[in-house]
């Protein structure tokens, strides 16, 4: 028996090493989109990964083999050939398959490097055992058989270990997954060098033969084959990945529509080639509503269908993005004024079918806003801006409409973003509010009886702001719980001072808010203003309207019992117009109904008439008291007095006034009395 010694190519050997490096990178690369993936598409990436660990594995143990020179003619069988590969990638199949969960011991880890160097052990013997040398036989010595095996478990164990640090985020991310692929690269080529180096080939007779050609040809071929597979699913993984990634940038995901990112680069195209065009901002009017009440997933399927009407009419000249929520954007190249308007009433007339989801029927409108290009800007920035800001005055108008941007819009769009910052300045500030006083008049007596506290706001550059302007603003942006906390302050002090002053006992009215009620903080304000005030809270009216009631009723109630129990009053003003609470009216825990100025100032048509006598019967018979506002004409107070309303508000008996005004108005009150009273005597 003559022991034969092979040689080899070190050129080769580190390909093979570089191969498995690679292989392990890209496998890395593959596997970390596990831990990010769900379903199907997670058993997906471990499979890929698999394969490609597995056939890198395999390519780099046959490139191993090609480095390897016997100067004898090698072939080899089929079935242990693939056999190996099998077995490579079902091994790193598993040990990913441990190690994908989210949250890992070191004991898992320890299973997955043992079954990923078994796996790299078998690879390598069963490969070896498919290698047949005429008249030569193989011989192994297990101390570097063993040593060969631990190689791979060992190094394994600490690829997969720094696999599952850097999938939890630590710093380095390329760094790690280069090392992992090094260590990962070290196991295999280690365990085959080791392996190579346990076994001894013999043959009994000397043989002089040079098969180098054909024994590269057939290694050649098998590696060719095993790097194409690897090439053609990592490229192939990573194509799916990027456009699954693109999808997720850039198109809606409960739609399918293109989001606002892919807006931003269609928005280029548009620009770039069309001469003119326009934007049309959509918003469905009812969605809040139907969130609210229906829940969110009815909600999303609303947006789903309508977003199907919407992308019915979608062409190459017009383009449906979501932009948000229940909003979305209409891209029309080479439209003019007419031509995008029949576009809006098209919209309108889809978005007003009926939708049937879930058993439920529901009827909803959309508000829509025109922009042109490039009359209304020439860059996606400003004509978004003047759509959204046409869209808002549809909504304003009325809802279910389309309104053409114009330059009136911009300019209340720019007064009230230039309010809005002032008044938060003012509210920060102070100085710029004053509180004045409209009388309550009792018929009966003959005198005022109150005031409704009504909040002014003197500019500096402005002047005197109209409430119907700063209100609003106040309103959606939270800061009339601030104002209101400043006007309920000052009109307990005036109050309270009245009286001390010797100008009489009087009730004094503030207007609250829903926010104010959703704030959960109106019973401690008030409470607060009483004690700092020192005035009775008997004497103390909060003004509430139909629609903060049916805006959450039972909360709303809870809150007024809560002040009531304080002894703090309050009544319902605007009673009769908007929403009606004719139904809960017995249930709401309040003093007094203002009939609301609408039917007085229409008091000369006989079904108002009707109207306002039938308030006051109803306020009577549940022991409300009953005042009428926006009183100005005698005809108004006579026919009042007559349908048993005695209380009157209006600028027949005095129109607003400051603290100041208020006093000189009561003094000469005062003194008429006198008056009258000395000539009685």
């Amino acid at each position: 028996m003559v022991m034969l010694h092979g040689t080899y190519n070190m050129g080769i050997v580190l390909l093979s090493f570089l191969i498995a490096t690679l292989s392990s990178f890209s496998a890395i690369n593959m596997i970390g989109r596990v831990w990010r993936s769900r379903g199907r598409s997670r058993w997906g990436w471990i499979a890929s990964g698999a394969i490609v660990m597995g056939s890198g594995i395999w390519s780099m143990h046959f490139v191993g083999m090609l480095a390897f020179h016997l100067n004898l003619p090698i072939t080899f069988d089929a079935g242990p050939t693939a056999l190996s590969m099998i077995a490579s990638i079902f091994a790193s199949f598993i040990a990913f398959y441990i190690t994908q969960r989210e949250q890992i011991r070191l004991g898992r880890i320890a299973i997955g490097g043992i079954v990923m160097g078994a796996g790299i052990s078998a690879m390598h013997y069963i490969g070896m055992s498919a290698v047949h040398i005429s008249g030569v036989t193989m011989s192994y010595d297990s101390f570097y058989w063993t040593l060969s095996v631990l190689v791979a478990v060992v190094v394994s164990y600490a690829a997969l270990f720094i696999m599952n640090r850097f999938r939890s985020g630590v710093q380095g991310l390329f760094l790690s997954k280069m090392f992992a692929a090094v260590l990962m690269g070290l196991a295999v080529c280690g365990m085959h060098y080791t392996g190579m180096a346990s076994v001894t080939f013999w043959c009994i007779v000397p043989i002089e033969a040079d098969a180098t050609e054909h024994n590269n040809i057939f290694l050649l071929g098998i590696v060719t084959l095993s790097i194409a597979t690897l090439l053609l699913v990592s490229w192939g993984a990573m194509y799916i990945d990027r456009a699954f990634l693109e999808r997720m940038a850039y198109k809606d995901q409960l739609t399918g529509l293109p989001n606002r990112y892919e807006l931003s680069r269609r928005f280029e195209t548009f620009l770039s080639h069309s001469s003119r065009g326009a934007i049309l901002f959509i918003d469905i009017d009812q969605f809040k509503s139907i969130n609210d009440t229906l829940g969110h997933d009815i909600g999303d399927l609303l947006v789903l269908d309508a977003s199907r009407r919407f992308e019915a009419l979608a062409n190459k000249h017009f383009m449906v993005f979501r932009i948000g929520g229940d909003e979305f954007l209409l891209i029309a190249e080479g439209v003019d004024q007419a031509q995008a308007e029949q576009l809006a009433q098209r919209l309108l007339s889809r978005i007003n079918q009926p939708f049937y989801i879930e058993g439920n029927e529901l009827f909803v409108s959309c508000s829509i806003g025109i922009a042109l290009y490039p009359e209304h800007g020439n860059d996606r920035s400003s004509l978004m801006r003047s759509a959204d800001a046409a869209m808002y005055e549809a909504k304003a108008a009325g809802k279910n409409r389309s309104e053409l941007f114009n330059p009136e819009i911009q300019e209340r769009l720019l007064r009230r973003m230039q309010l809005e910052n002032d008044l938060r300045k003012a509210m920060e500030y102070g100085g710029q509010f004053i509180v004045h006083y409209q009388p309550k008049w009792d018929t009966r007596q003959n005198r005022p009886i109150g005031f409704e506290a009504l909040v002014r706001w003197n500019h500096p550059e402005l002047g005197v702001v109209a409430p119907s302007e700063f209100i609003p603003i106040a309103e959606e942006t939270g800061m009339i719980v601030g104002l209101s906390r400043f006007v309920l302050r000052q009109a307990c002090r005036d109050c309270i001072r009245w009286e001390q002053s010797g100008l009489g006992t009087y009730t004094v009215s503030v207007n609250t808010s829903v926010r104010l009620f959703d704030s959960q903080i109106l019973f401690e304000m008030v409470k607060e203003c009483l004690q700092e005030s020192r005035l009775p809270s008997e004497r103390l009216e909060l003004e509430i309207t139909e629609s903060i009631v049916i805006h959450d009723m039972n909360e709303v109630i809870r809150q007024l019992n809560q002040l009531r129990e304080m002894g703090v009053k309050a009544s319902m003003d605007d009673f009769g117009a908007g929403y009606s609470s004719l139904g809960s009216l017995d249930l709401i825990p309040i003093d007094t109904v203002k009939i609301d100025r609408l039917f007085i100032s229409q008091s000369h048509i006989p079904a108002r008439r009707a109207i306002i006598r039938t308030i006051v019967t109803l306020a009577q018979q549940l022991n409300l008291e009953v005042v009428a506002e926006g009183v100005e004409e005698e005809e108004q107070v006579k026919l009042l007095t007559e349908a048993g309303c005695f209380i009157i508000q209006g600028y027949y008996f005095g129109q607003p006034m400051s603290a100041s005004q208020i006093e000189a108005y009561l003094k000469e009150l005062g003194g008429a009395e006198s008056e009258v009273a000395a000539g009685a005597d």
